[in-house]
């Protein structure tokens, strides 16, 4: 009985951690248009520094036919794009308990990605990257969401400065997990034995799918936690089964930004070059990640092709690149030899 009345009570909380999770904000796939007013020269002039200070703005977006006003803190963020980026992406902080009942109801800190130099092209790669998370999203349930936002800018020490641009916002990491009735798993590193193989599989593959190798399930960069652009989740308290999910895709290859490169340990010379860096599982968890990527061939052609923001020229690019890793992966002899040929390490058994 009381085992009974405890599987309850841990899907109630589950249950209410997944609703909520369903925050407003990503509930729409409606872009936004907001303004934001800041010291932005100030956060921009303090990019490569370690320790970056908040500084105070004002985020102003239509709701009906309302428009809202919230203070907001910002810094730059990221850590590559901060170092090459002239425009580097922005992290919004908000008062959480000031925004109960508006679009923003749930959220706190929402990291937001923007064009890293002024330009129409610097503009697609937006674009690109947005779909890219579209992408994952429909190869597995744990991916964070994403909201396109276009952003007039002000700078408030220089009232006169006004740009805009479009970007897109990425779901906290916290509210992603919430959604499966997840935590995020906060370790400085993970060991192969404790990742659930079947999406560390798919992640991998999905890695080598968009041409990106630039991510670690494991650990993260020196002197940080894990892990290198993926997230860890799992129920509350647990040690094993840790779910990775992806994210920050610019030095991808179906993207080709002009600063993206290549570790030096990896041993291709371009982005766009395919390399697969996955660790050595059973064979059977990459076929079957190569099939539920098999799966949605045309809905994954469907979002490049069909966009209403990429030029013709992206859109061709981007789509080319997804064809020839689907034509790839039909060959069982290139799948042997690209994919299972090429893992790390010993078997993994699972």
């Amino acid at each position: 009985m009381l085992k009974a009345i405890s599987v309850l009570l841990c899907a109630a909380l589950n249950a209410g951690a997944v609703a909520a999770a369903e925050t407003p904000l990503f509930s729409s796939d409606e872009m936004l248009k907001a303004a934001l007013s800041a010291p932005l020269e100030q956060a921009y002039a303090q990019k490569k520094l370690e320790k970056r200070l908040y500084l105070d703005g004002t985020w102003s977006y239509r709701e009906g036919a309302e428009t809202l006003r919230q203070p907001v803190k910002i810094r730059t963020r990221g850590n590559y794009r901060r170092e090459v980026c002239s425009l580097p992406p922005l992290q919004l902080n908000f008062r959480k308990k000031e925004l109960k009942g508006t679009l923003l109801e749930g959220q706190n800190k929402i990291k937001m990605v923007s064009p890293c130099k002024t330009g129409e092209s610097y503009q697609q790669l937006v674009y690109l990257e947005h779909l890219v998370y579209e992408l994952f999203a429909l190869f597995s349930e744990h991916h964070f969401r994403t909201r396109l936002v276009e952003v007039g800018y002000t700078d408030s020490d220089q009232p006169q400065e006004h740009w805009s641009s479009k970007n897109f916002l990425i779901e906290d990491s916290d509210a992603m997990a919430a959604r499966s009735g997840m935590k995020e798993v906060e370790i400085v590193s993970s060991r192969r034995d404790q990742m659930d193989l079947q999406q560390t599989a798919l992640v991998e593959v999905f890695q080598y799918m968009i041409g990106n190798v630039d991510y670690s399930t494991l650990k993260g960069p020196a002197d940080s936690d894990c892990c290198h652009n993926v997230k860890l989740i799992a129920p509350q308290g647990a040690d094993t089964g840790y779910i990775p999910v992806p994210y920050d895709f610019d030095s991808a290859g179906i993207i080709n930004a002009p600063y993206a490169s290549v570790p030096a340990q990896v041993p291709v010379k371009s982005v766009t070059q395919r390399y697969f860096t996955g660790w050595c599982k059973e064979e059977r968890r990459y076929r079957e990640a190569i099939a539920r990527l098999s799966e949605q061939r045309e809905a994954a052609i469907a979002l490049f092709a069909e966009s209403a923001l990429l030029d013709k020229k992206y859109s061709k690019r981007a789509v080319k690149y997804l064809e020839k890793f689907y034509d790839q992966v039909e060959n069982e002899r290139k799948v042997d030899r690209y994919i299972i040929g090429r893992c790390r390490g010993e078997v993994i058994q699972g």
